[in-house]
């Protein structure tokens, strides 16, 4: 019943876990945090004990519900020399329309099986959705560390709802990658320090939205006109191949976004930032930061024009 009620809202999937801690993925998120990898998110460093223990979050945790939304589209930029911008940023902010339906899920539980205590999450608190999709068996962990599923493939948002109700589990799936390292093979920045392991310092995705900092110069001539997010270690992902668009209407691309030439993305004002984003992600980074990232992928450019003469 609630999974029906979750893909009527417009998730593709839907899958339930036991809320308990997190053992084996806290050797690997510790280990992450003590080599620094996580940058400039020092959040991630707060409330260890609640990102691996859910049922800090919510008094008598003993459900997890995670559901996925997808964000895969056909459309593309206008321009191929257009700064690009991650598929994730194409609509709105995700943040708010997820919530939404989650609200919507959580009333329609409370509703019909009786008063239940729980909790709504997308990236708005100290919670490892990625860990919690895949103990619901919605998809694996790829080596790119994105949630990776074999019907939808990985361009997807995922949410959760913390209940104090047990409920009918999913078990786990398996690891589909196999042998293939085609996301760490076409990592431009060598961001993929090791099967799994993700070194954000030298992630596009984490430089032109997360970090606050000039970007490293050794990374000169290496972005590949990325100017918000990444979508390289995706793109060349198998099970990202002959995926269906199955977008929900709150996340339909912004048109002028998609239409935007080079020259309007250079000479936007901070005026024309605010109306263009109103309600996009993009907002995220600031107009200093976007204006950070156009200049640095302007010297990417030009670098990669006089190495080609």
């Amino acid at each position: 019943m609630i999974k029906n009620e979750a893909k009527r809202l417009g998730f593709i999937d839907c899958g339930i876990s036991p809320a308990s801690y997190l053992f084996d993925d806290a050797v690997c998120f510790n280990k992450w945090i003590d080599n620094n990898f996580n940058g400039e998110m020092f959040y991630m460093e707060r409330n260890k004990d609640k990102r691996l223990d859910p049922r800090l979050l919510v008094d008598g945790a003993k459900s997890i519900i995670s559901v996925l939304l997808s964000y895969y589209t056909d459309e593309k930029q206008k321009f191929n020399n257009s700064p690009k911008v991650s598929k994730y940023a194409y609509g709105d902010d995700y943040h708010y329309i997820i919530k939404d339906k989650l609200k919507k899920l959580f009333l329609f539980i409370n509703d019909n099986i009786g008063k239940v205590e729980g909790r709504v999450f997308v990236d708005s608190a100290p919670v490892l959705d990625r860990a919690w999709a895949r103990r619901s068996g919605l998809g694996w962990i790829g080596k790119n560390s994105n949630l990776i599923t074999k019907k939808h493939g990985s361009f997807i948002f995922i949410g959760e709802i913390i209940l104090n109700i047990e409920l009918k589990y999913d078990n786990p799936i398996n690891d589909y990658c196999g042998k293939c390292t085609r996301c760490i093979d076409a990592c431009p920045t060598n961001a993929i320090v090791e099967p799994y392991v993700i070194d954000s310092r030298k992630c596009i995705s984490y430089l032109t939205i997360e970090n606050k900092q000039q970007i490293p110069v050794e990374l000169k001539g290496k972005f590949n006109n990325w100017v918000f997010g990444c979508d390289i270690c995706q793109d060349v992902c198998p099970w990202n191949n002959n995926i269906l668009q199955e977008l929900v209407p709150e996340l339909s691309p912004n048109k002028k976004l998609l239409n935007m030439s080079k020259e309007e993305w250079y000479s936007i004002t901070e005026e024309d930032f605010k109306k263009v984003f109103k309600n996009s992600p993009i907002l995220r980074t600031k107009y200093s930061g976007l204006k950070r990232n156009l200049a640095f992928i302007d010297d990417d450019n030009e670098e990669s024009a006089s190495k080609s003469r």
